[in-house]
């Protein structure tokens, strides 16, 4: 069971991209997908609050932040956020910071205590886990994106596949990687993004490649140009996806904030592994919090 739960930390950002894209390339058949639309829409008890906020920000074409979370949900079990990315989109300078949260890192869960930040989730949802990561990064989190990983397979299929830049041969699941440009279906690009044991860089190392399959899928997604397989495509994400992004919010997305895809920088959290308790959690020292803090805040406030 824990060894299933291990998925990628891209999956959010594949299906987002590809809800972008659709909504780009066929408005009128997505209005004609209003179940779909109204399925995936789960908004959370604070968007209330910040209505008129996110009107303002939309309003200036100002940054916004966005929390993916890949959840493995099982019956009778409330899953955890096994994949956490950060992404933030600041059309003034039509850029795009990407950020994979360890699952492991150690933090303070509000009314919870310290804990590790995937589990914020499974004592509170969607809603804990955004608080979780604001107050952790000192950046509010404007909409999220939650996927059950077990349809990303198909998602990544419905567009084709994904090309990448492999920069170390492999072999996993029964499929080899060479070396240089590949293109990837589904069922390979989760083996690509799962190795770890055979990269000398280790956990690093999957981050990239799951950065490049997320980077891959946004450039896919956002030429995607075959409307036979949109019924699938919706298929797919309503089955297994929850945003707080409405019709309206997606459009304005497209609209004003598609441009930033073609400059995306990643941000790597470094840090320590630390047994407390005998828990083993990924501690992030004060100064390199400061330094994540700062670059997060300096994009989102450069014009």
């Amino acid at each position: 069971m824990k060894k299933k739960r291990r998925w990628p930390y891209w999956v959010g950002g594949i299906l987002l991209a590809i809800i972008l894209s659709v909504v780009g390339y066929g408005l009128y058949i997505f209005n004609q997908l209003d179940n779909a639309v109204e399925t995936m829409h789960q908004p959370l008890e604070r968007d209330t609050e910040r209505e008129k906020e996110m009107e303002g920000i939309f309003t200036n074409k100002e940054a916004f932040n966005v929390l993916l979370l890949g959840v493995d949900e099982r019956t009778n079990d409330a899953g955890r956020s096994d994949t956490m990315v950060f992404l933030s989109l600041n059309p003034n300078t039509d850029s795009m910071l990407m950020m994979s949260i360890p699952r492991d890192t150690y933090t303070n869960i509000p009314g919870r205590g310290d804990d590790k930040i995937n589990h914020a989730y499974a004592f509170g949802g969607a809603d804990l886990a955004l608080t979780t990561v604001e107050e952790m990064l000192d950046v509010p989190i404007h909409y999220y994106s939650k996927v059950n990983m077990e349809g990303f397979v198909q998602g990544v299929n419905a567009i084709g596949g994904v090309t990448v830049n492999n920069s170390l041969a492999f072999t996993e699941g029964g499929t080899n990687f060479p070396e240089g440009e590949i293109h990837l279906t589904g069922e390979e690009a989760l083996s690509f993004t799962r190795m770890r044991k055979q990269d000398p860089r280790g956990d690093f190392g999957r981050n990239d490649r799951q950065r490049q399959v997320i980077q891959a899928a946004i450039s896919e997604a956002a030429s995607f140009s075959s409307f036979t397989k949109v019924g699938d495509i919706f298929d797919i994400l309503g089955e297994n996806v929850r945003t707080n992004l409405d019709m309206n919010d997606m459009q304005t997305v497209f609209s004003n904030y598609r441009s930033t895809r073609n400059n995306v920088k990643n941000i790597q959290v470094n840090g320590n592994g630390s047994t407390m308790g005998g828990v083993w959690y990924y501690v992030v020292p004060d100064e390199e919090m400061s330094r994540i803090k700062t670059e997060i805040k300096d994009h989102m406030e450069a014009t």
